[in-house]
């Protein structure tokens, strides 16, 4: 019998995934990851930079580590999604290195059937964890999912509280970060963590075009195997009739685009909270513009401090022509229909007095 994925009869609360395929990452992944992003982060892409903070190498994109650990739970909790919700708590722990490998467990933490029987919302804790079992990333979200049988008794709904930020306490640095060799020329930009303020508004200025063929591509390098990225034909049938790109590619390039303005973040310390408020298509022009939401010290560092993001991803719509979610409707935000992302996340960035 052919693998159908589980749908919302399925789970659960309190069952646990452990998820197949571990996968290890080498630099053809990280190069290719640079192909279809353009990503520009120098601890990313430059050894010698990395090994000057005190890292043993070049890391691996905290979006790819993402992206990939994120594929590998979609054949047991997303493969028959109607829509993937949003993301909260995403904390990234240890920094990942070309040659490590990565497996993925996940726990449901929430059921609710939606009212009209077909389908209901899913919750899920998932981990990723390094070939050391040292836990890498930490993420909860939450999707909705088709119900295979209409007439199958809803669950008692258990809607999990989760926390709307990561707080700098909770923040995970490495203990072996050094900055006092820190160049912000090797980024190319002068701001660093004392020149942002909260309020402040970036509309980043370059866009980018995602054909059929990169979101197609970088979507099976993170083997994410969802119907609804890959499958035209079945796709022609549904509410867009036509495929759509996962949305954890349109976070990477949306991130990408906001390296203008942001080059001395070094690294992602976690995702507080993220909405995909409308589809995209291939074709799309994808746009970002970021709001400084808070700044942050660090208990016991003087040379490096966290900023809060909310990164607002557009297409086919230059970022500086857009306002934040346009009001509210039964309690949830209202976008502009050009608004494909509204991610809120907290980068660390060197402080002039290291």
């Amino acid at each position: 019998m052919s693998r159908s994925g589980n749908f919302f009869e399925d789970f659960r609360v309190g069952q646990t995934f452990r998820h197949a395929t571990p996968r290890t990452i080498t630099g053809g992944d990280v190069a290719l990851y640079i192909g279809l992003t353009g990503s520009r982060v120098p601890l990313h892409c430059a050894t010698p930079f990395a090994r000057r903070l005190g890292y043993r190498g070049q890391t691996v994109d905290d979006l790819l580590v993402f992206n990939i650990a994120f594929g590998k739970t979609v054949p047991e909790i997303s493969l028959n999604a109607v829509a993937n919700l949003g993301y909260a708590d995403a904390r990234f722990i240890e920094p990942v290195y070309p040659g490590d490998t990565l497996r993925a467990v996940s726990s449901v933490i929430g059921l609710r059937q939606n009212s009209n029987g077909k389908s209901g919302v899913v919750w899920v804790r998932s981990r990723a964890f390094n070939q050391m079992d040292q836990e890498v990333l930490t993420w909860a979200r939450w999707v909705m999912v088709e119900k295979a049988d209409p007439a199958a008794a809803a669950p008692v709904s258990v809607v999990p509280e989760l926390a709307a930020q990561v707080r700098p306490e909770a923040l995970s640095v490495p203990p072996f970060l050094q900055l006092g060799e820190y160049d912000p020329t090797s980024a190319g930009g002068a701001r660093l963590w004392d020149d942002y303020l909260p309020g402040e508004r970036i509309d980043h200025p370059a866009g980018m075009t995602v054909d059929d063929p990169d979101h197609t591509l970088a979507t099976r390098l993170y083997q994410n195997p969802a119907r609804v990225h890959f499958d035209a034909l079945a796709m022609k049938d549904s509410q867009f009739g036509r495929r759509l790109v996962y949305g954890g590619h349109v976070i990477s390039v949306c991130r990408a685009l906001a390296f203008e303005g942001l080059e001395n973040a070094l690294s992602i310390a976690a995702i507080n909270g993220g909405t995909h408020s409308n589809p995209t298509f291939g074709g799309d022009t994808l746009y970002a513009q970021t709001r400084v939401l808070e700044r942050w010290e660090l208990p016991g560092r003087t040379d490096l401090g966290a900023l809060r993001l909310r990164l607002i991803g557009a297409k086919n719509l230059a970022a500086e022509k857009l306002d934040r979610p346009q009001g509210e409707k039964d309690g949830k935000p209202q976008y502009h229909p050009n608004v494909v992302l509204d991610l809120d996340y907290t980068v660390l960035m060197p402080r002039r007095n290291r």
